[in-house]
C-alpha cells in the first residue's frame, strides 16, 4: 500500500525501476550511505543529498512534522517494503477519480472499521492527491502535513537501522494547546498532525465556552402558552381548507403555479450553468425596489451568492403567489396568512445564514474567526440579560444611563405612589403661564423617551417655553399587580389631576396624553363630563388610537387565539412581561429590527450602537395581566368606545362625550398607531374646537422632532372632519420644520396669562425619581 499511495517515485521513473529491478540496487546504496554516514559522524547536506535521490533542495528548515511524515519519508528513503513482505510494482499512468475515492476511504482511520498492522516506519497509506490538495489549503493557515513537510524540509537519509519515531526533527514553535474538543475538531477537519495558527485555535477554545453559557441561560427560559407562540389551529384550518377548495375547483390554477415556479427555477439554474461554462456572468436584470440587504456587489458579482440571491427571489414571490391566490372566507384571515407569510420569506433569506451571507463570511476570514467569536458573545449576552429569551440588543446598554447622560432635565418628584411617580420640573423661566400642563407618558413604554438629550428634550423645550409641566412616572409592575386594571389607571389620572391643581393653586389644567395614554386619557375626559368635572381645559394626543375597527399591522395578533394565548399567560404570570412585547412589536418591522440587527451582532460580532433611541426602545416595561386583558378584548377587539360604550368606573363611556378644545398630532408613516385610524377616532370626538396634526415619520422619531433639527415637516389642513381622512389629507398644506412651533401657539391661547414662576422644592428627590430604573 505504501508504494502505492504515497508514490514517492514518478510514474516514468516507477516503470523503468520495475523493469530493471534497480530499486533493489538504490536501496542498497542508500543503506550503504547511511551506514558510512553514520559511521563517520554528522553528514553535510551535499552527502545528505545524495544519500536522498527522492529529496529535493529547501529553503529552510521544516517545523516539527508528524509521526506519519516522518515514517513516510523513512520508508521512502530506505526502501522499507510493506507489511506483507513484498513490495507491490508501481502501477502506470494515473488512477481513475472513482479508484481515488475508494482508496481515500479505504486509507481514511476515521470511516474505516478495521486496521490492518502495519509495519514499524512504514508510510501511512493514504490517497496523495487528496492530502496534497488539503495539505495546500492548511498551508496559509499554518498547518504542517506530509506534502507541506516535504516541501520545507532539508533533504536528509536517517540512519537505516533508527525507528522513523527517532528521526532527528527540526524545531518549531510550540502549537497553543487545544482542550480535548478541539482538537478532536481540528483532527477530523484538517486531519491528523494539523496545527491551527495561534488566534484560530483561541477562538474555537472560546467558542466552546460560550456554548456552554448559552445552553444554560437558554435553559432558564420560562414556557410560555402556546397561544403566544404561534398562531391558534384554526388558523391553520382556515388555510388549508382555503387550498383544498382552491385545488378542488380550480386545479388548473394550482397546477399553473407550481409548473410556473418550476419552470422559473429550472430556467435560472440553466442559465446560471450555461454563464459557468462561458466564464462570465452577467447578472440577470433586477427591476425591483433595491434591496438593502443584497447591497454588498457580491451579490451581483460572484456566481455563487447571485444564484442563491435569484432564487430565493423565485421562491418569495413564489409563495407570496400561493398566498395571494387563496380563497378565504374574510380579510381578516387574508391579512393573517399573508402577514405570516412575509414572515417566512424575510426568515429565509440567505443573509441570514453564515453560510450565504458574503459580508459575514468576508469578515469571518480576515479576523481569523474573531468575528464570529465576538458575535456568539453578543448571542449569549442577550440570552442571558432576557432571562432565556433571544431579544436582538438593538443599542449599547452600557452606553447610557438614565439621569447621567439621558433624562437629565432638572426636576422634583413631589409624588409617589404604588402606581406612579409624579415629576414637576424646575423652570428656566422667570414668569410661567398660569394653567399648569400635564403628561402621562404610555406604561408600555417609559417617560424619558421625552428627554433624552437636551438638543431633543420635549421636556426642556416646554420648560423653556414657560410652562409649569409635571410628567407622570410610571411604576414598572411585578406579578404583585396582577389585578391592576384600567379602572386603576382612570383613577390614577384623577389622582394625579388634583394633585396638580393643588400644588399650583389652579382650578384648570392642561393635559396631553402619548400613545395608549392618550387612549386612556379620553376614557378619563369622557368619564368627566358624565361627572360634570370642568377641570381639563385642553387635551393633546399624540399618536393616540381610539376606534380601533382597522386593526392594520396588528391585526395577525388581535384574535381569539393570540389575546387568549395572553390571557392565559397574565393570569399564569401576573403580568404580559416586556419580553413577549418587545418581540410583538419587532415583528411588525422583523428585517430593521429583528434579522438586520442580528446579522450585525451575531455574525459580524458587532457591538450594538450607543443610539440614545433604540436603548430607549429596548428598555421596556411589563403590563399589569387584568389591565393588558381588557385594553386588548373591550377596546381593540371589541372597540366598544366608539360602538356600543366602554364600561368603567360605574360609567359607560363613550369617544362622543370628549368635548373638550383638543389638538391630535399623528404620523405619516407609524404603524403602530396609523393616522387614518387616529384622525377616524379624533373625528368622532365631540368637540367643537379641535386640530389634527400630521407628522412626517413614524410612532417616535415623528413626535421627538425638535426644531433645531429642521429634519422633518408637517401637514395641516381646512378641510375639517365631515368628508373622511384622505378628503383632509387631499387638501392639506405641507410645512417645513417640526410640528412643536405650531403646537405652542395653539396651546399657549389655553394657558391663560403669565404668573412668576414655580419652584418644585425637594420633595420625594430629584427627577427623573426611581421607577424609571426599574428594569423588567
Amino acid at each position: 500500500m505504501a508504494g502505492k499511495d504515497e508514490k514517492p517515485e514518478s510514474g516514468a521513473d516507477a516503470q523503468v525501476t520495475a523493469r530493471t529491478g534497480k530499486s533493489r540496487a538504490g536501496t542498497g546504496k542508500t543503506r550503504a550511505a547511511a551506514k558510512s554516514a553514520k559511521a563517520d559522524g554528522p553528514t553535510t547536506d551535499s552527502a545528505r543529498a545524495a544519500a536522498s535521490p527522492a529529496a529535493g533542495p529547501a529553503e529552510k528548515p521544516a517545523p516539527r512534522e508528524a509521526p506519519e511524515a516522518e515514517g513516510a519519508k523513512t520508508a521512502a528513503a530506505t526502501g522499507a517494503k510493506p507489511a506483507g513482505g513484498k513490495a507491490p510494482a508501481a502501477k502506470t499512468g494515473t488512477r481513475n477519480a472513482a479508484a481515488r475515492a475508494r482508496a481515500a476511504v479505504r486509507s481514511d482511520t476515521r470511516t474505516g472499521t478495521r486496521r490492518k498492522p502495519v509495519a514499524k516506519g512504514a508510510a501511512k497509506p493514504a490517497d496523495a492527491p487528496t492530502l496534497g490538495a488539503v495539505d495546500d489549503a492548511l498551508r496559509p493557515l499554518g498547518a504542517t502535513g506530509p506534502a507541506a513537510a516535504a516541501e520545507a524540509a532539508p533533504a536528509r537519509a536517517p540512519a537505516a537501522d533508527v525507528p522513523a519515531a527517532e528521526a532527528p526533527q527540526a524545531s518549531a514553535p510550540a502549537a497553543p494547546a487545544l482542550g480535548s474538543q478541539t482538537a478532536a475538531f481540528v483532527e477530523a477537519a484538517f486531519g491528523p498532525g494539523s496545527r491551527l495558527p495561534e488566534q484560530l485555535a483561541t477562538n474555537i477554545e472560546r467558542i466552546e465556552s460560550l456554548t456552554q453559557r448559552l445552553i444554560s441561560a437558554l435553559s432558564q427560559r420560562k414556557p410560555h402558552s402556546p397561544g403566544v407562540e404561534m398562531p391558534g389551529p384554526d388558523l391553520f384550518a382556515t388555510a388549508t381548507s382555503a387550498w383544498m377548495k382552491l385545488l378542488a375547483e380550480q386545479p388548473e390554477r394550482v397546477i399553473g403555479q407550481q409548473v410556473s415556479y418550476w419552470g422559473e427555477t429550472l430556467r435560472h439554474f440553466a442559465e446560471a450553468q450555461a454563464a459557468l461554462a462561458r466564464g462570465t456572468l452577467v447578472p440577470p436584470s433586477d427591476e425591483g425596489p433595491r434591496d438593502r440587504r443584497f447591497s454588498n456587489p457580491l451579490w451581483e458579482a460572484h456566481p455563487f451568492f447571485n444564484f442563491i440571491k435569484r432564487q430565493y427571489q423565485i421562491n418569495a414571490q413564489a409563495l407570496r403567489e400561493a398566498a395571494s391566490a387563496l380563497d378565504l372566507p374574510g380579510m381578516t384571515d387574508r391579512r393573517r396568512i399573508e402577514w405570516f407569510t412575509r414572515q417566512m420569506i424575510d426568515m429565509m433569506a440567505p443573509t441570514n445564514f453564515l453560510a450565504t451571507n458574503p459580508d459575514a463570511l468576508e469578515k469571518a476570514l480576515a479576523t481569523e474567526g474573531e468575528s464570529l467569536v465576538r458575535g456568539l458573545e453578543n448571542l449569549v449576552r442577550d440570552v442571558e440579560q432576557n432571562s432565556g429569551e433571544l431579544i436582538v440588543s438593538l443599542a449599547d446598554r452600557e452606553a447610557f444611563r438614565v439621569g447621567e447622560n439621558i433624562g437629565t432635565t432638572q426636576g422634583t418628584v413631589v409624588a409617589r405612589t404604588p402606581l406612579y411617580e409624579l415629576i414637576q420640573y424646575k423652570p428656566t423661566t422667570e414668569s410661567v403661564h398660569e394653567i399648569p400642563l400635564v403628561i402621562f407618558p404610555p406604561w408600555i413604554n417609559k417617560f424619558y423617551i421625552l428627554d433624552l438629550k437636551p438638543q431633543n428634550s420635549l421636556i426642556k423645550w416646554i420648560v423653556d417655553q414657560g410652562y409649569t409641566l409635571f410628567v407622570v412616572a410610571w411604576k414598572n409592575p411585578d406579578p404583585g399587580y396582577g389585578d391592576t386594571g384600567m379602572e386603576n389607571y382612570v383613577s390614577a389620572y384623577l389622582e394625579v389631576m388634583d394633585r396638580v391643581l393643588d400644588l399650583t393653586d389652579q382650578k384648570k389644567l392642561n393635559v396631553v396624553g402619548y400613545c395608549i395614554a392618550g387612549t386612556t386619557l379620553a376614557l378619563t375626559l369622557s368619564l368627566l363630563k358624565q361627572r360634570g368635572d370642568d377641570r381639563v381645559n385642553s387635551a393633546t394626543f399624540f399618536t393616540t388610537l381610539t376606534d380601533f375597527a382597522e386593526q392594520g399591522e396588528f391585526t395577525a395578533y388581535l384574535q381569539d387565539d393570540f389575546v387568549s394565548g395572553i390571557e392565559e399567560e397574565a393570569s399564569r404570570t401576573g403580568v404580559l412581561s416586556a419580553q413577549l412585547m418587545t418581540r410583538t412589536f419587532s415583528f411588525l418591522r422583523a428585517n430593521d429590527l429583528v434579522w438586520g440587527p442580528a446579522i450585525r451582532s451575531y455574525m459580524l460580532g458587532e457591538t450594538p450602537p450607543a443610539f440614545d433611541l433604540l436603548f430607549w426602545n429596548g428598555d421596556g416595561t411589563n403590563l399589569p395581566g387584568r389591565m393588558a386583558v381588557e385594553y386588548l378584548r373591550g377596546l381593540c377587539q371589541q372597540n366598544r368606545f366608539v360602538r356600543e360604550g366602554f364600561d368603567l368606573m360605574g360609567h359607560r363611556l363613550h369617544v362622543s362625550e370628549v368635548e373638550v378644545p383638543l389638538c391630535a398630532i399623528a404620523c405619516e408613516t407609524d404603524h403602530i398607531a396609523p393616522w387614518r385610524d387616529s384622525w377616524r377616532g379624533v373625528a368622532q370626538m365631540g368637540s367643537a374646537d379641535k386640530r389634527f396634526i400630521l407628522s412626517e415619520s413614524g410612532h417616535i422619531a415623528g413626535i421627538i422632532n425638535p426644531p433645531s433639527k429642521k429634519k422633518y415637516g408637517h401637514y395641516t389642513s381646512d378641510a375639517g372632519f365631515e368628508q373622511g381622512e384622505q378628503a383632509w389629507r387631499d387638501k392639506a398644506q405641507y410645512h417645513e420644520g417640526s410640528w412643536w412651533g405650531r403646537w405652542r401657539d395653539w396651546l399657549a391661547r389655553h394657558a391663560g396669562g403669565m404668573v412668576e414662576a414655580r419652584d418644585p422644592g425637594e420633595g420625594f428627590g430629584p427627577a427623573p425619581g426611581v421607577y424609571v430604573h426599574e428594569r423588567a
